[in-house]
């Protein structure tokens, strides 16, 4: 299988990430998000949530420590060479591996950057690190250190955002051409999936949101299907995907007549939507894209119907979630930088009148500003 970026574009995160490590003294990194594995090496596999580690030292060297299941899926979707494998047992345990692959790198008594906060080191785990490499190593959390490097794209990712945005604007059509009075939310899901893998799209890394009635209030996917009546609302959350990279759209769509409160809330969210757009650019913060977001819904009146984000980074995500870092929140001194792909979502949720109203689309951050890569048409669509 061949690799989805060029040798040149990965021997350039690769450099970037050693001088990430010099400048934090670190001798060598254990990588257990797959997000950075994919990064930097093209790894591709769910086999994360199982116990694996990528070592990185700071001459460049890398070794896996994977699985049986994973050893021919490192072989076929990474440039690995060294790929070790530890073996399932009642008494397995892979920290000892790991270890016994530190000392054959040299790494003994050295100063070795963790990826703590990752899906991929569950809380057991992480226990058996930490005690396994007591008086062996210096741990230190460097969680952060790829997935800031991820945050910002090369020209070799946008060509996948690019093509990630013209799947999600094909789902999104299917969905309204979907969306009638009597129609099932599994065919309007349906319809969404299946104009993404027939243009060549994948998996997201987490469950579309689909909820209809009052259910459309609700930002999470759940299970159970119903009906759409003659009088509703039904909100939808979903992203094209190509090579993992994600672009994503929100919007609630009207059935029939509209609330009282449908349009005025529409029109606070597609002002709220423009107001961050402003903000995506060189110079402003994350923070500041949701001061923007907080102040449109503050001045209509909505603070207690807005949350307390209004949106993250995108990137290429695994499961369970498509969401990066950084997100939208108060105070956030993230800066916004050239080349980071952000998805805004103005999320409105009334439970007085189980009213909803949500809108959102995703943004290239240019020299000059953001680009809208989605969802061009940002009116009320009523079906």
């Amino acid at each position: 299988m061949a690799l989805h970026f060029t040798p040149a574009e990965f021997a350039r995160r690769r450099e970037t990430l050693l001088a990430a490590m010099q400048a934090e003294r670190l001798d060598a990194l254990f990588l257990f998000q797959q997000e950075s594995m994919f990064w930097l090496t093209g790894y591709d596999t769910f086999g994360f949530c199982f116990f694996q580690c990528l070592v990185v030292k700071a001459d460049g060297t890398m070794a896996l420590l994977t699985r049986s299941a994973d050893l021919r899926q490192a072989q076929q979707t990474s440039n690995l060479g060294d790929i070790r494998i530890w073996k399932d047992g009642r008494d397995a345990d892979p920290t000892a591996d790991l270890l016994a692959l530190t000392r054959d790198l040299g790494l003994a008594g050295k100063r070795i950057g963790v990826e703590f906060e990752s899906y991929g080191l569950v809380a057991s785990n992480y226990r058996k690190l930490e005690t396994r490499f007591a008086g062996q190593a210096e741990l230190a959390d460097t969680s952060l250190i790829v997935t800031r490097l991820r945050a910002v794209k090369s020209a070799e990712e946008i060509a996948y955002v690019r093509r990630a945005a013209v799947l999600a604007d094909a789902a999104d059509r299917a969905a309204l051409a979907a969306i009638r009075a009597g129609a099932d939310e599994g065919e309007v899901l349906a319809a969404q999936h299946n104009a993404i893998f027939a243009g060549g799209g994948d998996y997201p890394a987490n469950e579309f949101i689909i909820g209809s009635g009052r259910d459309a209030l609700l930002c999470r996917y759940k299970s159970g299907r119903r009906r759409l009546d003659a009088d509703d609302q039904i909100t939808l959350e979903f992203a094209g995907t190509d090579r993992h990279y994600h672009v994503a759209a929100m919007r609630t769509v009207v059935v029939g007549e509209p609330r009282p409160l449908h349009r005025p809330y529409h029109a606070a969210a597609r002002d709220a939507l423009l107001a961050c757009e402003a903000e995506l650019k060189p110079g402003r913060t994350a923070g500041d894209v949701f001061a923007a977001h907080a102040r449109v819904f503050d001045e209509h009146g909505l603070a207690q119907h807005r949350l307390n984000a209004c949106g993250y980074s995108l990137g290429a995500k695994f499961t369970p979630s498509w969401m990066d870092w950084p997100m939208f929140y108060e105070a956030n001194d993230w800066p916004i930088v050239p080349g980071m792909v952000m998805f805004a979502h103005m999320i409105l949720m009334d439970s007085a009148s189980e009213t909803a109203m949500c809108l959102g689309r995703t943004y290239l951050v240019g020299e000059g500003g953001a680009e809208a890569l989605n969802l061009p048409d940002l009116n009320l669509v009523i079906r």
